[in-house]
């Protein structure tokens, strides 16, 4: 509460510049009867208003009630690292939330399900956009701020980050001392701080600036998935410990229930499987770890990123002949030749919404009784294509991705997994200082044909050992590609797919074509786990 009572906040997240700000509210007159950061939202608000928002260096989702003037001020975050749910019931009662399930028990909500979030869904293998999968239920979005008052909710963008690449980029000694500043900023906890250390140069590069004492590793049984042996290398190099934690594909798939019903709503990226136990792992030491998300969308670290420079004989093809091949290579099962042809017979803005593009809306007509293409994901997509109409490909498909991608699914899944063992998740690559700095890469920076990440590669280069900079991007990976060739897995799916629920929404003969031909050398796993992983989200919440 305020002083006098008047303003009340409730607050997750952590303000990392708020020490800062404390001095300069007391400059101002304030009187803090804490030392925390919850406290400077409330004098910022009495002393800034709505211009607080952009002071703040943090992550954030807070709800302020002035109860002299009746006015709820709900806001989140740039990146959109921490969610904020809510719903206009129809008594006129607004909920939020940090989780849609905290609505599940009020009297005034009514659950039903948004059958039209699915389309989209089965393209992008998260909830994207606005809506949800519950009715009436909504997402602030990143940069967003709501208001409430006399029954009217109105919700704004305070913030837009966007990218305008420079001539220039930085020198790697440069680079690093914005990291290191970030990472240092991010320590800031009166508990210890650990990390998470994959494979990968993200998450190298960070625990390497940060050195947390302790760092937690996922592996696998399947040497081509195991990312603990470069990690344990670089835990040994850096003299820091390192605990992995082999997930068995039984345990694996025994989690899916819990970790759909964390999510809220249904989540096909396998990689949140994993984070649920790697934060379940780190959860019986410490309460606050450093974690990597944000690099690849920030510095251009994604495969795709990649394709304008590669095959360029192929763009100079006709578009009439390369429209032509991707439409026949459409009605082809999906393989790495296939999707080559299906992807380059499209422009940019016709095929682009995100690095993980699963069912085509040709494939969603066959999937699903009665769709005619109200679901199909260029509608997320057109705003952000026209206001980067100038600039080049890679930079807008990082626009693309900061917008929709990395809030709906890289810190979803981070927030959940971690909030669902009451750890604390932190990201310091996603600081507004250091997407300040990556805003202006230029492209050269960021990819070329046979590189990602270039500035940031560069950069890590001056600490890391020379394999672990140049490390390819894995993404998290998951053998549920394997497993699924596998039993009893191919069983529990087949079983899934044989359920009252499966028929209420698909054609559940193309499920089980799907599946038998994955089992016979065929590729479509993810297709697979995109609709497997909805089944088992729907038990959850409106199974019997």
């Amino acid at each position: 509460y305020s002083e006098d009572k008047n303003l009340v906040i409730v607050f997750n997240g952590e303000i990392y510049n708020y020490k800062a700000l404390t001095a300069e509210l007391t400059a101002l007159g304030h009187t803090f009867a804490t030392r925390t950061d919850t406290e400077v939202l409330l004098h910022g608000w009495e002393q800034w208003g709505r211009e607080l928002l952009p002071r703040l260096r943090g992550m954030f989702a807070f709800a302020l009630w002035d109860r002299r003037a009746q006015v709820l001020f709900c806001a989140r975050d740039m990146f959109g690292i921490k969610p904020l749910y809510y719903c206009r019931c129809a008594d006129g009662t607004l909920l939020f939330a940090s989780e849609i399930k905290a609505f599940l028990d009020h009297p005034s909500f009514e659950k039903q399900l948004n059958t039209a979030q699915l389309p989209l869904y089965l393209s992008c293998q998260y909830s994207p956009g606005r809506d949800t999968f519950f009715a009436g239920v909504q997402k602030l979005l990143p940069g967003h701020f709501l208001e409430f008052s006399e029954g009217i909710v109105r919700t704004t963008r305070w913030v837009q980050p966007a990218f305008l690449p420079g001539d220039t980029p930085p020198a790697p000694d440069e680079l690093e001392a914005v990291l290191r500043q970030s990472a240092e900023a991010h320590k800031i906890a009166d508990v210890e701080v650990a990390g998470f250390l994959s494979g990968g140069v993200d998450s190298a590069y960070l625990t390497a600036l940060a050195r947390p004492a302790r760092t937690y590793t996922i592996s696998y049984a399947e040497p081509k998935y195991d990312e603990s042996f470069p990690a344990r290398a670089l835990a040994r190099n850096l003299g820091l410990r390192n605990r992995v934690r082999c997930i068995s594909p039984g345990e694996f798939w025994d989690a899916v229930p819990a970790v759909q019903y964390h999510m809220d709503e249904p989540m096909a990226d396998a990689a949140a499987v994993a984070l649920y136990f790697l934060n379940r792992e780190a959860a019986r030491d410490v309460k606050v770890v450093l974690s990597g998300e944000g690099a690849d969308e920030l510095f251009g670290g994604y495969n795709i990123y990649r394709d304008p420079f590669t095959a360029r004989w192929y763009n100079r093809l006709p578009p009439w002949l390369r429209s032509g091949l991707g439409a026949a290579a459409s009605l082809l099962p999906p393989g790495p030749g296939v999707n080559f042809l299906v992807r380059r017979g499209l422009s940019l803005e016709e095929r682009y919404f995100g690095p993980t593009a699963l069912l085509t809306e040709r494939e969603k007509r066959r999937l699903l009784p009665g769709y005619e293409g109200d679901g199909d994901p260029v509608c997320l997509t057109e705003s952000i294509w026209d206001m980067t109409e100038d600039q080049d490909p890679v930079t807008r498909m990082q626009q693309v991705d900061l917008q929709l991608w990395l809030a709906g699914d890289i810190l979803l899944k981070a927030d959940k997994m971690s909030m669902a063992h009451s750890l604390e998740l932190r990201v310091p690559y996603l600081d507004k200082e250091v997407f300040a700095l990556a805003a202006a890469l230029p492209a050269a920076a960021k990819a070329n044909a046979r590189m990602t990440k270039i500035a940031l590669r560069q950069a890590a280069a001056r600490t890391l050992p020379p394999a672990a900079a140049a490390r390819k991007k894995l993404g998290f990976p998951v053998p549920v590609r394997d497993w699924l060739r596998q039993e009893p897995y191919t069983s529990r799916v087949r079983a899934v797919f044989s359920r009252p629920a499966a028929g209420e929404f698909f054609n559940v003969r193309l499920l089980h074509t799907m599946l038998n031909h994955h089992l016979h050398g065929g590729d479509c796993w993810r297709q697979i786990w995109c609709v497997y992983s909805f089944l088992i989200w729907y038990e959850q919440f409106f199974g019997a």
